[in-house]
């Protein structure tokens, strides 16, 4: 990869953690997808691995005292199940798919019954979400609307939810990169450099993003959350059903254009 698109790539990955930083998703659902345009799926969910690994770990560090433990731990069970499941499959999508799915995601979340209040201190209730959130992560290489259903139950404030999501995040993520960087048969490597520039990235991108959500309110927090997700799913939903149909709309033509 040459200097200049590493560091547009580092540019990118400083305004994605800088919104992961103020809503705790966002910014991992807009770089999953340059990506995946840029580079073969393996790779691509590598590299988000990685840099999602550091912006998580980060807030995780700076929002610590913030942390609910317990969900976090039983989040923990649920993706050592779902890893042990896909091991035995192996299975990587193809970029449509991966792409149709992240942009359904966030509207699979809110199809959830506003009676269902998960309680995030419940070890049962847990891994199943750590299970399904884990398997989705595998799927897209992102879970964060979903995960948010996590905290329903519970008496979250922003800052908790921020800081406990990042812990569960770094889990997922850490799981993702084992899968695809070493438990899948085309597992990916990556240039050292350019995942340097990812951890740096997003430490400063995740830093700048602390303020703006100490100003926030809840209320702000939530209805920007909800914008911004819906946006970006949409695009996601046209650009993979687009990619879904271009190869056999582009093969009619190509053998219409033979006869």
């Amino acid at each position: 990869m040459t200097p200049i698109m590493i560091a547009a790539l580092g540019l990118l990955m400083v305004a994605t953690a800088f919104l992961s930083g103020l809503f705790g998703m966002a910014g991992g659902l807009i770089l999953i997808g340059v990506l995946l345009a840029l580079m073969p799926l393996p790779t691509a969910m590598v590299l988000h691995a990685i840099t999602q690994m550091a912006s998580n770990g980060w807030r995780a560090f700076l929002w610590r005292a913030h942390i609910r433990w317990r969900p976090v731990a039983n989040y923990m069970v649920g993706a050592a199940v779902a890893l042990a499941a896909w091991s035995l499959t192996r299975y990587v999508p193809d970029k449509p798919m991966a792409l149709l799915l992240l942009g359904v995601t966030p509207f699979m979340a809110r199809l959830l019954p506003s009676n269902i209040k998960p309680d995030p201190d419940r070890l049962w209730q847990g891994t199943v979400y750590g299970t399904i959130c884990m398997g989705l992560m595998l799927m897209t290489g992102v879970s964060g609307p979903l995960l948010d259903t996590f905290f329903l139950g519970g008496d979250f404030g922003r800052r908790e939810k921020v800081a406990t999501k990042a812990m569960c995040q770094l889990v997922s993520h850490f799981t993702k990169l084992v899968y695809f960087g070493g438990i899948i048969d085309q597992a990916a490597s990556l240039d050292p450099v350019l995942a340097g520039v990812a951890i740096a990235a997003s430490m400063l991108g995740t830093t700048l993003a602390r303020r703006i959500l100490e100003a926030m309110t809840d209320q702000q927090f939530v209805a920007w959350s909800n914008k911004l997700i819906t946006t970006i799913a949409c695009y996601y939903i046209a650009y993979g059903g687009w990619l879904l149909v271009r190869t056999p709309v582009l093969a009619a033509f190509d053998k219409g254009g033979l006869q």
